[in-house]
């Protein structure tokens, strides 16, 4: 099959053999609008295929119900992963993309977002209808009622819970904008479709195969803090909320045939799931489109075969940014071992103790306020790692740095680096774990300078970062291949990279 063009809609002779053989590569890419029913579907919807000539194809979900398309009721668009090709990188579309996801629109005026990405309004209107086929606000809209069908097909939250959930005020507004948009009231559709009753919360998060989970989990559990989070070869499980808030999450494999992962939520304020499944979305890198990336990287003879063992290895990202800082700090020129034992202890100590339902889970890790002033010699941390520690808290409290999704990945290590102790490895691994940044490349580590070269001679920071210029903008999956090709087993890594 022709490869997929990311930057518009496939070719419409590969979204027809696409529809027509259910290939799960291609869930979310693309969405095939049917003229006769007035209702979209997924590629991979396994109703009775329609005739070529009542089909429209769309670039997004918005653009399908923005020309007056329903959501198909039975293979569900609100399930397809998202098109990583414009939720990812430096892109104006991207970074704006990322904090709609985030939440930009609900309270404030689409000018503060454009403003953000340095465009005007309209020109932030018109990029988007170009490339999308909608507006910023119509994919605010679809993102918010997406979510808020899957809620009530999935879960047992009463409806009022649903709507704050999804962004809405009131339920009020929320009954209009689903009648209007669906042609059905909330009601109704939780009528049709009775969720099953489930402990907590229970959804489905979407990605595109091939997924390695076992890699995922492999990696999260070398670097798992005891009392924050809890990961075995299933399943990842950690500490969320606040302390007066508590709860706790899981994250396993879905089961059976489908390309999910199953979330499992306990504990969790209504107005808190759709961040939470964004970060996870992220964290998991569920919105990556597998084939595109190993096309960009196949071409690098050192990375082929990488890249052929592991198909479906992802980057696996962090739940909190402060926290991924802290263990990047922590773990510089240190093993893995070494790091997960001095953050641990860090956690242990300065995070908030916590009684919880789940067996592990005994720590929230500290916020910034909580370590700026600490004396962090008594867990064994060095001065000038203790001092940094202490520098970047501050700095993020005072506005200096922060995980703001509309930062380009320049503008978001420049910053970092200015403070003392964060060098050029330790902003790039932070891009890489915080942000799941596909660019993202800490060129000073040790491992990728040794494994990289095949003749033996370790490669110099500036030569490795010429060597990977062919490998823009999908630099970080070059550098996951590269450590896990090189973590065998993973407890042997010593080295700047590991952690």
């Amino acid at each position: 099959m022709p490869a997929v063009d990311t930057s518009a809609l496939p070719d419409p002779r590969v979204c027809e053999q696409a529809r027509l053989s259910r290939d799960a590569r291609f869930d979310g890419l693309f969405f095939t609008a049917v003229t006769s029913t007035r209702i979209y579907c997924r590629p991979v919807c396994p109703a009775p295929a329609p005739k070529p000539t009542n089909i429209v194809y769309y670039r997004h979900a918005a653009a399908a119900e923005a020309a007056g398309f329903r959501p198909c009721l039975r293979c569900r668009p609100e399930l397809a992963p998202g098109d990583g090709a414009w939720r990812r990188g430096d892109d104006v579309v991207a970074r704006a993309l990322k904090m709609i996801d985030q939440g930009a629109l609900v309270d404030a005026p689409l000018a503060d977002l454009a403003d953000k990405v340095g465009l005007g309004e309209r020109q932030l209107r018109r990029l988007f209808s170009e490339r999308l086929g909608a507006t910023p606000n119509e994919v605010h809209g679809t993102r918010r009622l997406l979510f808020a069908k899957q809620l009530l097909t999935e879960t047992t939250l009463p409806i009022t819970q649903v709507a704050l959930a999804a962004g809405f005020g009131s339920l009020t507004r929320f009954n209009t904008a689903f009648r209007e948009e669906y042609r059905m009231a909330p009601r109704e559709l939780r009528k049709r479709d009775v969720p099953p009753a489930h402990d907590g919360v229970t959804l489905r998060l979407g990605y595109r195969p091939p997924y390695d989970l076992a890699a995922m989990l492999d990696f999260l559990r070398g670097r798992a803090l005891p009392g924050v989070e809890v990961v075995d070869e299933r399943s990842y499980r950690r500490v969320i909320g606040t302390a007066d808030a508590p709860g706790w999450l899981r994250v396993s494999a879905w089961g059976g045939d489908a390309h999910a992962l199953r979330l499992e939520l306990h504990g969790a304020a209504p107005a808190q799931l759709l961040d939470i499944v964004h970060r996870l979305r992220r964290m998991f890198d569920l919105d990556a489109d597998p084939h595109v990336i190993a096309q960009a990287l196949g071409d690098d003879a050192r990375l082929r075969p990488l890249l052929e063992a592991r198909p479906g290895l992802r980057l696996p990202s962090g739940w909190d940014g402060f926290e991924i800082a802290v263990r990047a700090v922590i773990g510089q020129q240190v093993s893995v071992a070494a790091a997960r034992t001095l953050t641990a202890r860090l956690a242990q100590r300065h995070g908030t103790p916590l009684a919880l339902a789940s067996e592990g889970l005994t720590h929230l890790f500290p916020t910034p306020d909580r370590l700026v002033d600490v004396d962090l010699a008594e867990i064994g941390l060095t001065r000038a790692r203790a001092d940094t520690i202490r520098g970047l808290s501050r700095a993020l409290l005072d506005g200096r740095v922060d995980f703001l999704p509309e930062r380009t990945l320049e503008d978001f290590t420049s910053r970092w680096v200015a403070l003392p102790g964060i060098g050029p490895w330790t902003a790039h691994y932070m891009a890489l774990r915080a942000l799941g940044h596909p660019d993202a490349f800490p060129a000073d580590d040790l491992v990728l300078q040794k494994a990289v070269p095949t003749d033996g001679v370790r490669m110099t920071a500036k030569a490795l970062t010429a060597r990977a210029e062919a490998w823009r903008p999908w630099r970080a999956y070059a550098v996951i291949h590269v450590w896990k090709g090189s973590m065998a087993p993973p407890k042997s890594l010593k080295a700047v990279g590991a952690t």
